[in-house]
């Protein structure tokens, strides 16, 4: 470890003994960060944390291990989450029109998460094959906790939580389909939608899927409209965050084509980068400094090489860039952004 965090035991002494059991394991990726989450637990011991307390930090964090190594050999695949209710009957029409649109989602080389229950998940595991398949369920007493599909997968993780499987699909997932549901779908909806909106979670596309003449999200829609936009509780552009239909070629063309030329973002010394295929012509650059221009704090939206940190990490430093000063009270903006960039 070149140089210890300052966030410490408060004990020098403690401190060093955890610094050498983390040099005791070999080369490790990030010890600052080993480091850190051993001291958290070192802290929780000193402090004296209720045995309640204990069990929700170690159940969390053995969780996310355990998913984070499910998905790590799959990094590289485009994966979409699939919501909807675990009551809806196989012969009810949300069935066939789920299963459809995860079927047309693997045939674009897309895997598919879900729940893992009953419903809405098991037409999407069902539509998709097991192989594309991931399972991300909840222990709960009065709900089967799989389905047939992956009752023996390894790709399927069952949590105690409902926030740590909420971490997961939201960190894995790279687009995600909605379909009507209960409590728990409404929660996931606005959840995603509240952690997209304040930047706590990539951009990504957001499809509300109903059947032909289905009212389900045409009514949300309305509520969302009439109550939180008619207050001003959300702005006009929030809306953009999402698209509402009832075809499932219209939803798989939403989900993938978010990445027709848009690759991925991050932020790098305060700015922005914007990851793509393709860089704009210099019209186009001129065009988005203008259309865009209520979203950059100051200077203006321009190309950019690869950092020394995107190098250093290697990431994906052979895509086009554009960097800027991003004014972060503007994510549906933004998201309005990525369509325009999806156009060039």
């Amino acid at each position: 470890m070149e140089r210890m965090p300052r966030y410490r035991t408060g004990d020098p002494q403690l401190d060093e003994r955890i610094v050498d059991l983390i040099n005791s394991m070999g080369e490790v990726a990030d010890p600052d960060l080993i480091f850190e989450m051993m001291v958290s637990a070192a802290r929780l011991a000193r402090e004296r944390a209720n045995r309640g307390d204990l069990k929700i930090a170690n159940a969390a964090l053995k969780e996310m291990r355990h998913a984070f190594d499910v998905f790590a050999p799959y990094y590289s695949t485009r994966k979409a989450a699939i919501f909807g209710s675990a009551r809806t009957k196989r012969d009810d029409p949300l069935y066939e029109q789920t299963a459809k649109v995860a079927r047309k989602l693997a045939e674009n080389d897309w895997m598919v998460i879900t729940g893992a229950g009953p419903g809405i998940m098991e037409a999407g595991i069902e539509g998709a094959g097991a192989d594309n398949s991931f399972g991300a369920g909840i222990r709960l007493p009065f709900e089967a906790a799989t389905t047939q599909f992956l009752a023996d997968d390894p790709k399927l993780v069952m949590f105690r939580y409902f926030f740590t499987r909420k971490v997961t699909f939201i960190k894995e997932a790279d687009g995600f389909v909605l379909l009507p549901g209960g409590f728990g779908t409404l929660d996931e909806t606005f959840e995603l939608l509240t952690l997209i909106q304040t930047g706590k979670a990539q951009a990504g596309p957001i499809v509300l899927l109903d059947v032909p003449g289905g009212t389900y999200w045409k009514t949300w829609i309305e509520f969302v409209q009439s109550e939180l936009g008619a207050r001003n509780y959300i702005s006009d552009h929030d809306l953009a965050l999402v698209k509402i239909t009832d075809d499932c070629d219209e939803a798989v063309a939403e989900v993938c084509g978010f990445f027709r030329n848009y690759h991925s973002q991050r932020y790098v010394d305060g700015n922005l980068v914007m990851r793509m295929e393709r860089p704009p012509d210099a019209d186009e650059l001129a065009r988005v400094n203008i259309e865009f221009a209520d979203i950059v704090e100051r200077g203006a939206i321009e190309r950019g090489a690869p950092s020394k940190a995107e190098l250093k990490e290697r990431d994906v430093h052979e895509h086009a860039r554009l960097r800027f000063r991003f004014d972060r009270r503007s994510h549906a903006r933004l998201r309005m952004l990525i369509n325009e960039v999806n156009r060039w």
